[in-house]
């Protein structure tokens, strides 16, 4: 790496960085140092209990995710930044209007971060611009851009940083965002001025806990992602376990539960780019709509956006699982569950195994 630091008004290119991130859209910017030794002990006990299921990359990178030196040698800060995601048309009620679609079981629900362009896309290209400007007015200089891409101590690094601190559910609250927001980071070989961390403001609240459909947080800052429906529908690859399904109801990508019911997230801010709007027919689909979706039109439909990774498969068992709940929730000769049952019965020969398991599963219900 460079050794630009050294020639450089840290202080004042620190007052041009903050102006060149909120140019570019983001909502807060911050400097977290890179020992992070003191996070090791709770990485590794999270990693040995297995709470990581089956995303193996987490434990193969080890400590290397807790120590940025030596994923990107040379590096001595490390930039955060902080993006709002709401849609830029979220109503003030948006917390109450998306709990009640859960008591609507033909409805299907995606996270509210993925009805759009797929953050990566977007915190990368704006990440990599910050970085532009940083060289034009310094010269070149060793960097590497992040978001979500590799072993990052994100939320971590975040917290050090002053975006916020770590709720019980293990994400970054800030009392200005609430939660609703992206991250991502640039490791530098520059000497920036660190920010100041914030205390954490949760005090006795446990509504994150109390809600979580599969009680996935199993204490406060622990969760054992392999009951978590985010992980279930999005990361995780195979049968979803049978005691888990019922306790998804219609959730088909992601799971925003914990979010819903902060406090904080009525802070929560829209943002301020039209990238995070919600794409037509995603916001308030029908779960037989999508079921009927062909691989094509999946494809199509999900194209720039972050759904599209899991493939149409997943997507088909995910929503197949929320088919099931939905016809659990019926009351029999409820007129609802005649076009829920045919649209199992139509993918009942699907060619994938994965996608028959669920649905006879789903007609079983």
């Amino acid at each position: 790496m460079a050794e630009s630091g050294a020639q450089i008004d840290s202080l004042d290119l620190w007052t041009q960085v903050r102006g060149w991130a909120q140019a570019l859209g983001f909502s807060q910017v911050g400097v977290a140092g890179v020992d992070l030794s003191a996070a090791e002990p709770g990485l590794m006990q999270w990693l040995q209990a297995g709470f990581h299921g089956r995303m193996d990359y987490m434990a193969a990178h080890g400590l290397k995710r807790a120590r940025p030196a030596e994923l990107v040698p040379g590096t001595v800060s490390v930039i955060t930044a902080r993006m709002d995601y709401l849609p830029q048309d979220t109503p003030d009620d948006w917390q109450a209007a998306e709990l009640a679609r859960l008591q609507r079981p033909g409805e299907a629900i995606v996270s509210v971060y993925s009805r759009g362009r797929d953050y990566h896309k977007v915190l990368r290209a704006r990440l990599q611009k910050l970085q532009d400007r940083i060289a034009t007015a310094i010269g070149p200089f060793g960097h590497r851009v992040f978001t979500d891409s590799a072993p990052v101590l994100e939320a971590e690094l975040a917290a050090r940083s002053g975006q916020g601190w770590r709720g019980k559910h293990t994400l970054v609250l800030s009392r200005e965002g609430g939660s609703m927001f992206f991250l991502g980071e640039i490791y530098v070989d520059l000497h920036l001025p660190r920010t100041e961390a914030t205390g954490a403001h949760c005090g006795q609240c446990r509504a994150c806990i109390d809600i979580c459909p599969t009680q996935a947080i199993v204490a406060p800052y622990r969760l054992d992602a392999r009951r978590c429906i985010s992980y279930l529908t999005i990361e995780h690859d195979g049968p979803i376990d049978e005691a888990l399904r019922p306790l998804m109801g219609n959730r088909i990508y992601g799971c925003d539960d914990c979010q819903l019911i902060c406090p904080w997230n009525k802070y929560a801010q829209r943002s301020s780019l039209p990238d995070f709007d919600a794409r037509d027919g995603l916001a308030d689909a029908n779960l037989v709509t999508l079921f009927g979706w062909s691989e094509a039109e999946f494809l199509r439909r999900t194209e720039g956006g972050p759904i599209r990774r899991i493939g149409h498969v997943r997507w088909l068992r995910n929503i197949a699982v929320a088919l099931g709940n939905a016809l659990a929730a019926l009351p029999p000769g409820d007129a609802r569950r005649a076009p829920l049952l045919a649209s199992l019965q139509a993918r009942a020969e699907h060619p994938h195994a994965l996608v028959r398991e669920h649905v006879q599963w789903a007609l079983k219900r």
